[in-house]
């Protein structure tokens, strides 16, 4: 026998020091050559390829849903069923509606938002912002961390966001274009206006109902909260909070926007969690 035969391996599993002739471990039996031909397949990397390529295909998908929707959201605002004019009556009907259901009016949150300048143009960015920008920190988050919840929630913001588009399509003139009741377009007044070069002439900036700002945000923390484990889980509740009162005291959305937004979200994980349920069965 060869030099090499007269060292010594430790057993991987007792750690028990073994001389080579030995073939089985002397403290809890394990054969030093059935570890040998189980080790060999893990030991061979070009294994490892084909999932990692994988990985990558599937996230450049998944990046490119996202981008989509977002794309079309952009494209279908700058088409109008009823026109104008159509836009500016259902508007108005919204501001009548809700003075019905005597509900708190936007002024006075624009109002008391408007006494501090800076703040406006704080709300400014965080309106023209912070819709995409949760979208592109939670869906990578929940791909990578929760990934066995992520095909769910992915699903339930593409099929909220599609069927917004479509309900978008028949205009409602935002409150910011409504200023005989007293609305300030802060986006215009400071030169942060989104709307400004979108689109010919109001068409554009007819497509406030629902609100997709409010929907997306909503969907953010009911995903997070029930995803995550963390107890800061709950801060994200935040967001959606943060997200009415900017479209709200921006004049952007109604607060008839916003709980169209609400119910419409939640018809829409019913009706996911509703097919999931019928698939496996």
């Amino acid at each position: 026998m060869t030099a090499v035969t007269t060292g010594r391996w430790v057993c991987p599993a007792c750690r028990h020091a073994n001389p080579v002739e030995a073939d089985v471990c002397g403290s809890c039996a394990v054969s030093f050559t059935a570890l040998l031909r189980g080790s060999r397949p893990q030991q061979l990397a070009p294994a490892a390829a084909p999932g990692t390529l994988d990985k990558i295909a599937t996230a450049v998908r998944e990046i490119g849903i996202v981008v989509g929707l977002f794309v079309l959201w952009r494209l279908a605002s700058a088409i109008s069923i009823g026109g104008d004019a159509g836009a500016f009556a259902r508007g108005r009907w919204i501001w009548r509606f809700e003075r019905t259901l005597r509900l708190p009016s936007e002024l006075s949150v624009q109002n008391g938002l408007l006494r501090h300048h800076d703040l406006v143009q704080v709300v400014n960015v965080f309106y023209l912002a912070a819709h995409v920008g949760g979208l592109v920190l939670f869906l990578p988050w929940l791909f990578i961390r929760h990934r066995e919840h992520y095909r769910h929630w992915r699903n339930v913001i593409a099929v909220f966001t599609g069927l917004s588009v479509l309900i978008q399509l028949l205009s409602v003139a935002p409150p910011r274009l409504l200023p005989q009741y007293g609305f300030v377009d802060t986006g215009a007044l400071y030169h942060q206006s989104a709307y400004q070069h979108l689109g010919q002439g109001l068409i554009g900036q007819l497509s406030s109902m629902p609100s997709i700002h409010v929907g997306w945000a909503i969907a953010i923390a009911m995903a997070v909260i029930s995803t995550s484990t963390s107890r800061w889980r709950w801060l994200v509740v935040a967001h959606p909070i943060l997200t009415v009162y900017a479209v709200v005291a921006t004049a952007n959305h109604f607060w008839i926007d916003c709980i169209a937004a609400a119910g419409l979200l939640l018809l829409v994980i019913a009706g996911v969690n509703a097919l999931a349920r019928h698939r496996q069965a």
